[in-house]
Order: C-alpha cells, then structure tokens, then sequence
C-alpha cells in the first residue's frame, strides 16, 4: 500500500493520529515532573524526548500546542525547572494514567500510585519509582510555527541512578534496567538486548 501526502490529510482525525504517531517505531516514554508556581507537583507522560548532546547535556522534547492548557509547559516557563523520568514495567499503567485530562490544581501524583521526591534540593519533582531519574534547567523553548508545536530543549543538571546499572563505558545496561518503549499514544513494549558493537571506523581497502 502506498499513501500520499494528500491521502493522509484525508484520513479520520483519530486514525491519522495513531499512524502518524506510531510510523516511526519505538520511542522514550518518560514522565516529566514539574511543580507550579502555586507548589502544585505535576507529572506527565512524554514520548518526544530526544538527546542533542553531550557537552553540554542537552535533551529536546515536543509540547503540544497551548491553544488548551499545558501544565507542563506553563511550569517549566514559569519556574525553568523540571525532571525527566524513566518509565519501567511495574510503573506504566500509572504513567499513562497522568495523560488523564487533570485540573491545574490537581496532582497527578496523588491520582496515581506514583510517589515525588526530593533530590539534593532539585526545584522540581521527581519519580521516587523510577529507575532512571534527570533533572533539567531550561535553555530554550522553541515556537514551530507549522502546529503549533513547542520544543523545549534542557540542560541536565543531576542524574540520579544506581552505579550497578551503568557499563564500563558509561552507558546504561538496559539488560538490568525494566524501561519500556512506546508507540503510537497508548501501546507499550519491553526492549530486547540484541548486540553492543564497537565504534565505526572506515573499512581499510584491500
């Protein structure tokens, strides 16, 4: 089956939706800790976060647009603070429960079985569940005018994990860790370990 772009503007609101949303295979799910001016802790579920560099670390990630309200967007404009947490097996129907449709001055926290933490004073909420935990500053929030869209780029200023999930190298065993993956706007998956393979270099010519 071949699709046009025209075609894909035709198709019915929902089903365009979920292709569009699960056309390019398995993302991040990662649950994003914000507190509002008012000392309200929010969480919500993200699957657009994207890594832009090392030095400095930098992570993107997309908001929809603000034509209704974005609690998670409003906070991090109004405070620059915010957390990025991983989302695991024994957490995500608690995760995805957070994309519920909650008031401003209620915590998705106490709507759900996960619990904030503190860490060395950090502005922002994190997961206490999560095993893989990031605090971020904001640098930049970036209009995209074709949707309506905002990205919003970070700095990672903390990380918080268990040295026995990290490699030699510094990357993180996902063999020990239980993060799940997403597609579309509500299916998760488990990842499998297949390879580690050295850095790429140019073939030598024979």
């Amino acid at each position: 089956m071949i699709v046009s772009g025209e075609e894909i503007g035709q198709f019915e609101k929902r089903y365009r939706a979920n292709l569009i949303n699960s056309i390019l295979g398995y993302k991040p799910a990662n649950l994003i800790g914000t507190k509002s001016v008012e000392g309200i802790n929010n969480l919500a579920i993200f699957t657009s976060t994207v890594h832009l560099g090392a030095n400095p670390p930098l992570i993107g990630m997309v908001s929809r647009p603000d034509s209704v309200p974005r609690h998670t967007l409003t906070n991090i404009r109004n405070t620059s603070h915010y957390t990025i947490n991983h989302l695991h097996k024994e957490i995500y129907k608690a995760g995805h429960q957070t994309s519920a449709k909650y008031s401003a001055t209620v915590s998705e926290f106490t709507q759900t079985d996960l619990t904030p933490v503190s860490i060395n004073g950090f502005p922002a909420p994190f997961v206490d569940q999560s095993e893989v935990k990031m605090g971020l500053e904001l640098v930049e929030i970036i209009p995209i005018k074709q949707n309506g869209t905002y990205f919003i780029i970070g700095e990672i200023k903390l990380i918080e994990i268990d040295h026995s999930l990290l490699l030699e190298d510094g990357s993180l065993d996902y063999s020990l860790l239980t993060t799940v993956t997403a597609t579309g706007l509500d299916t998760y998956h488990e990842a499998r370990f297949i390879d580690k393979l050295p850095y790429a270099r140019p073939q030598s010519t024979k």
